[in-house]
């Protein structure tokens, strides 16, 4: 019976907390906000000309973030002697500061280590920032990305088939391969044609080329290789997406931004 009420209070306990949980999808800081950016300040102050300010070193002092002593610290037990006691022969100097100052510091320099670790896990705001207008113009003049694409064929609604980000990771880093046709079959986006000396040609995905062969599939499947000697035969590559790779080089930052607004309007 004992047993039975103190799983029903762990299951009580654990429901609880997933609810405040959902309340609150945000948890709690690690480290207390306040002794952080205290301890951001006094370790600027005092640590900063040799550890670089946001301690990943400078010119004398070596990265803190990665120091084994810090790793293993807790709450400043393993970073206070050093801070208090300095370490002559490696040019480091004492600092008489307080068990609330070392505290605060070790927060600093610990946290820090844990944003670093969540580097990977950032979380992308809102990118839709552009003027819509301007990217409809762009897509309709300057950027010529009509002469490819329309608004009522292959783009129609997609601004509800992919979210913003999707969306715009498409435009600047499109897909090399995709599927089409019903039932849909894997594309790709380069192709090459070899024409014969007969003026006989093929057409496929190229597998390999060099200097002395080349070799493609064709849409049905069959496998093709050709020896080459010089000009012969002649060999042409078409990738759909170069205009996307040449306009990289003409994107500014707010093109692609207004562009985004655009595309995201086409539902």
């Amino acid at each position: 019976m004992m047993q039975n009420k103190l799983a029903a209070a762990c299951a009580i306990t654990f429901i609880g907390a997933a609810l405040a949980w959902a309340d609150d999808p945000t948890p709690p800081p690690k480290y207390n906000p306040a002794s952080v950016e205290r301890g951001k300040q006094n370790f600027a102050s005092t640590c900063g000309f040799c550890h670089g300010t946001s301690g990943k070193g400078g010119e004398k002092g070596p990265d803190l973030l990665r120091s084994v002593l810090v790793l293993d610290d807790e709450g400043g037990k393993s970073i206070g002697p050093v801070i208090l006691k300095g370490r002559p022969g490696r040019g480091m100097p004492s600092f008489p500061l307080t068990p609330e100052q070392i505290t605060d510091i070790a927060n600093f320099l610990h946290n820090s280590i844990e944003a670093t670790k969540d580097r990977d896990n950032y979380k992308i705001l809102n990118i839709v920032t552009g003027d819509a207008n301007a990217g409809k113009a762009y897509f309709n003049g300057a950027g010529k990305c009509s002469s490819c694409h329309s608004v009522e064929g292959d783009l129609k609604k997609i601004g509800a088939k992919y979210d913003p980000i999707t969306l715009q990771t498409k435009m600047i880093q499109p897909d090399f391969s995709w599927t089409e046709g019903d039932p849909a079959k894997p594309v790709s986006a380069i192709s090459v044609t070899v024409t014969l000396p007969t003026g006989e040609s093929f057409t496929g995905t190229p597998i390999y080329g060099d200097d002395f062969t080349i070799s493609l599939r064709e849409a049905d499947g069959t496998y093709r290789s050709f020896t080459r000697h010089k000009d012969s035969p002649r060999v042409e590559i078409k990738n759909r997406l170069q205009a996307h790779l040449d306009q990289l080089m003409h994107y500014t930052d707010a093109d692609i931004h207004n562009l985004t607004a655009y595309l995201v309007t086409l539902k």
